[in-house]
């Protein structure tokens, strides 16, 4: 499946901005089961200085800078993805989660190392015996992990409201889990969480779901939205996504952009102003199937 995403950030400032930094993790990620065709990143005004590199993720990760005085800062990210099918493996002969927990304590060797720095809290997943306690019935003694996993977050898509006015970017997650509500982004925190607080490794990914309008109505342009999920790794396996807001293995309309421990690993769009006042901002996704 070829895939067009059109990313578009606007800010609009009260005052002039006299001069701003930017980070933008906007181009997608390259795997064995998503490959980035072409990708453009736009900006206006036109900025003085750009770079690239990766991070520590290995998110492909764009700096510029602005220079001149602007009221108004408009970015947009351009790419076309090509996605292939997932092949899962059988969830019933995967390790039992207890034997995953215990690897990961005790195998410092390269790919197993990689991810254990998944297991520990970070800024914006603390581990929390709430989580703990909600994760708990998902996963009896010698459950296969894949099997514990599934089922958590079947439970997190039952039990959690889809709601944009519950929550924001500050709100912790320990509201989130007394709220019972929040959207794609809490529900990826809770679900790393439970599986953290069990010592199992997970990774935040943010990106696209192509989405569809209902029977008999247009699609609406630039309609669409990031969206987060949740990887668990499993020996010789790797990394195995799943998607607790819509309670499903991400595919071939998911669209990784990138990875870390929660979000604030992979802000899509950041950076330090001079001036600006108070500011507005717009954001709009549209994710199109090509011919």
């Amino acid at each position: 499946m070829k895939l067009r995403i059109v990313h578009r950030t606007v800010y609009r400032y009260g005052d002039p901005a006299t001069t701003s930094h930017h980070e933008a993790r906007l181009t997608p990620r390259q795997s064995e089961v998503q490959r980035t065709i072409t990708h453009e990143l736009d900006c206006s005004p036109s900025p003085a200085t750009r770079r690239a590199r990766f991070d520590y993720f290995g998110n492909r990760t764009n700096y510029f800078g602005l220079i001149e005085p602007h009221r108004k800062l408009e970015v947009t990210a351009t790419s076309l993805v090509e996605t292939s099918h997932v092949y899962l493996p059988d969830f019933e002969l995967t390790p039992a989660w207890e034997q995953v927990a215990e690897r990961l304590r005790l195998d410092l060797r390269g790919d197993v190392l990689q991810a254990t720095q998944m297991r520990f809290a970070s800024p914006l997943v603390p581990i929390l015996d709430s989580l703990r306690d909600y994760a708990a019935p998902s996963f009896s003694p010698q459950c296969p992990i894949l099997v514990g996993v599934q089922h958590l977050m079947g439970r997190i898509h039952a039990d959690f409201g889809y709601d944009p006015g519950a929550t924001d970017l500050n709100t912790p997650l320990a509201t989130v889990m007394q709220l019972r509500r929040g959207v794609c982004q809490d529900f990826a925190h809770v679900m790393a969480g439970c599986l953290r607080s069990l010592g199992l490794p997970a990774r935040y990914a943010s990106g696209y779901l192509r989405t569809h309008p209902p029977p008999g109505q247009p699609r609406l342009i630039g309609a669409d939205a990031s969206h987060a999920w949740v990887a668990v790794w499993v020996p010789d396996h790797g990394w195995v996504d799943f998607d607790p807001t819509n309670d499903m293995c991400p595919d071939e309309e998911h669209i990784t952009l990138a990875v870390g421990r929660d979000f604030s690993d992979v802000t899509p769009l950041c950076g330090v102003i001079l001036g600006g006042g108070r500011h507005e901002l717009e954001v709009s996704v549209d994710v199109q199937e090509m011919a």
